[in-house]
């Protein structure tokens, strides 16, 4: 902790990113501290390109308001991130140089700041609030997120999040599961969920935890069925017509895998209440399949026929 008054400079630039619902007050006396070392003081915010998420939830000018309700006569500047640590530095460089283009300067930063990454021309000082604990942004926004408030800005607030970002497709997966029967004849298992009267293909959504697309399918097959499937094969993508995002900007789409049938006895679980083998062919009724899928099992089942028909061609079908 530098508590000290440095070597004076001309511009004093505090970069951070002030990721919280409300300046605390250690954070109002580092800003304080370093705007009485020097004549010119300047704030970076930092920016990152995605929108809305748990590490960086408030846009460059939300914080910057928040900031200049304290201190109006503070120049707040944006610099957004970047791959490369040496062209982050060299924006940064430039970004205060266009605020104050003559004059010596001195940078800050707090515990785990930009400092170890920063390798542009000025000198950088460490600095962290003396009379006050400094809370974690990570705890703050944790906070702040289980909190729900009565006040029409609160109300706004959310609007203005869900529409200032880009638009979302959501990645879910599922598993065309066939199996041969005993007179030769094929079989796809379908699921059916509580409240629904038609069946569906086996899985669900992709969790950022899945190593690929492919894990995601063989742990929904195995949390939904506890049955034991072959290799997977990539059978194609689908644009899935879900109810629940018929309305909205963000969609859902779905990879679907192909999948034999290798040995356990079916379980129903998870979110799924029924499972159920159905014959497999061109000629397979529709009106057992929820409306979603009725266009993405029609285009399953050509596929699966098409590569059935290949491999046992080759004589390698499972």
């Amino acid at each position: 902790m530098v508590e000290e008054k440095p070597a004076l400079t001309d511009v004093g630039v505090l970069v951070g990113r002030f990721q919280v619902p409300e300046l605390h007050q250690a954070h109002q006396e580092l800003i304080t501290k370093i705007a009485s070392w020097h004549k010119k003081f300047l704030v970076v915010l930092g920016c990152s390109p995605t929108l809305v998420s748990r590490h960086n939830p408030l846009d460059f000018q939300s914080r910057k308001l928040m900031i200049n309700a304290h201190y109006p006569e503070l120049p707040v500047v944006p610099l957004m991130d970047h791959p490369d640590d040496h062209e982050w530095s060299k924006e940064l460089d430039r970004r205060i140089r266009e605020v104050f283009p003559v004059g010596t300067v001195t940078l800050y930063g707090g515990r785990d700041s930009f400092i170890p990454y920063y390798s542009g021309q000025f000198p950088c000082r460490e600095v962290e609030p003396s009379a006050y604990v400094a809370v974690s942004g990570t705890i703050e926004r944790r906070n702040a997120s289980l909190e729900v408030r009565s006040s029409a800005d609160w109300r706004a607030g959310v609007v203005y999040a869900a529409y200032n970002r880009y638009p979302q497709v959501f990645p879910t997966v599922d598993v065309a599961v066939v199996r041969e029967t005993e007179r030769g004849n094929r079989e796809i298992l379908l699921a059916r969920k509580p409240g629904e009267k038609g069946y569906r293909l086996i899985g669900g959504f992709v969790s950022p935890t899945d190593s690929n697309l492919q894990a995601a399918a063989r742990r929904e097959v195995l949390e939904e069925t506890h049955i034991e499937i072959s290799a997977l094969e990539y059978m194609g993508s689908y644009l899935v017509d879900d109810w629940r995002y018929r309305h909205e900007i963000d969609k859902i789409m779905t990879t679907v895998f192909l999948a034999h049938y290798v040995f356990g006895a079916i379980q129903p679980d998870d979110d799924i209440e029924e499972l159920r083998w159905f014959p497999m062919n061109r000629e397979f009724d529709l009106n057992n399949v929820v409306p979603a899928h009725k266009p993405l099992l029609s285009g399953v089942i050509d596929a699966v026929e098409c590569y059935c028909e290949k491999q046992l061609k080759e004589g390698t079908l499972q």
